[in-house]
């Protein structure tokens, strides 16, 4: 099958990215002073985990090497309905990794796009400023790689994805190339009053909606290679209307077996992505104690929240520390996105039940009345 580079025409938003690299390639900007600066290379892992990192900066501003292996691969969306579909993603997973880097420290980006892909890729950092967040200056085609660095000088979370121009953009995008970067503050999180927050774990929960192509008798179509689903997908994508809406990129993709865990007492930070659409995330049984709705970490966190708000486009964080044991779950309170579409997660939390916040006074009997 030929690249879809030489079948796909170039749309107007394409030859922008296009116009953007060549306008930075030619400027005349002085060199950084990257004096002071050390190197770290971070290790990234797969969702829903995330890489190690200090909550609170130790030394100074550092310059964060990671790496992005873009790899179209098909995966199964729907175990149940054998839905499936030719992901494009950042090291192989839907989201991508979770980068983690303070502020001030500079993000230095190896991007690579192997040989044997079909497609052209690059990468928006919605953390970043300038040059369409990096996407006009990562657009690389299959055998190529390219190398960015920006400085995170925002503190939050932020989503990433690919953006290589018109169409494919939403194209990719609904196709799982996505993820997101967190630019912790130096002195890590706080609260309204200026205390510390800090947290045991995180839990970085990609939100991807699907627009699967079906046939006439409604079931899934299949493809051969990525890229084949092109145009069917364009027809589902206009109708607005997912045929999935999953955490992680499948239906249980965090429950049962793959379920998130806790203890008592342990604080969890939810990190929680979506690329596209916005999200009610709830947790079931818990809070938001306090939220960072927006994904800034320079305004205070509200607190107390029963759900909260993901906008299209954006990440969001929430703490909570859980208080009992039991399966919470975590879902997108469009309720109907939840049940029908995919979009809950559990987690498991063990031990010791406190009464004195709930108690079972009286199990299920027949009524006497």
């Amino acid at each position: 099958m030929p690249h879809l580079r030489s079948v796909t025409p170039r749309s107007p938003s394409a030859k922008f990215v296009s116009a953007e690299a060549e306008a930075q390639t030619k400027a005349k900007a002085k060199p950084v002073d990257l004096s002071g600066y050390t190197r770290v290379k971070q290790e990234l892992v797969d969702p829903p985990f995330a890489p190690k990192h200090d909550q609170v900066a130790k030394g100074g501003p550092k310059i964060v090497e990671v790496e992005l292996v873009t790899e179209e691969r098909l995966i199964t969306v729907d175990e149940d309905t054998g839905a499936s579909i030719w992901a494009l993603t950042y090291n192989g997973s839907v989201p991508g990794p979770l980068i983690i880097v303070h502020e001030g420290d500079y993000v230095e980006l190896t991007l690579r796009n192997p040989e044997n892909s079909i497609m052209e890729h690059n990468i928006d950092f919605h953390a970043s400023t300038g040059a369409l967040g990096g996407g006009g200056l990562t657009h690389v085609y299959p055998g190529e790689e390219a190398v960015l660095r920006w400085k995170a000088t925002k503190p939050g979370v932020f989503t990433y994805h690919c953006a290589p121009g018109g169409a494919m953009i939403p194209y990719h995008v609904t196709h799982g190339m996505n993820g997101a970067v967190m630019v912790l503050p130096r002195d890590g999180l706080k609260d309204r009053d200026g205390n510390p927050l800090r947290y045991d774990s995180i839990a970085y929960i990609g939100e991807q909606d699907f627009y699967l192509p079906q046939d006439e008798n409604g079931d899934y179509k299949t493809y051969e290679a990525a890229g084949d689903d092109y145009a069917d997908s364009i027809d589902a994508m206009r109708t607005l209307v997912p045929t999935h809406s999953v955490f992680n990129g499948s239906v249980g993709a965090l429950t049962g077996d793959h379920a998130l865990r806790a203890k008592v007492g342990e604080t969890v930070l939810m990190i929680h992505n979506q690329a596209n659409r916005d999200s009610r995330p709830h947790l079931i049984g818990g809070h938001g104690e306090y939220v960072w709705e927006a994904g800034s970490f320079s305004d205070a966190p509200q607190t107390g929240l029963e759900s909260w708000f993901i906008r299209g486009g954006s990440a969001g964080a929430a703490l909570y520390t859980f208080q009992q044991p039991g399966v919470y779950a975590y879902v997108n309170h469009n309720l109907i996105e939840a049940a029908l579409l995919g979009a809950t997660a559990h987690f498991v939390v063990d031990g010791e039940w406190d009464n004195e916040l709930m108690e079972q006074v009286v199990a299920p009997r027949a009524t006497s009345v």
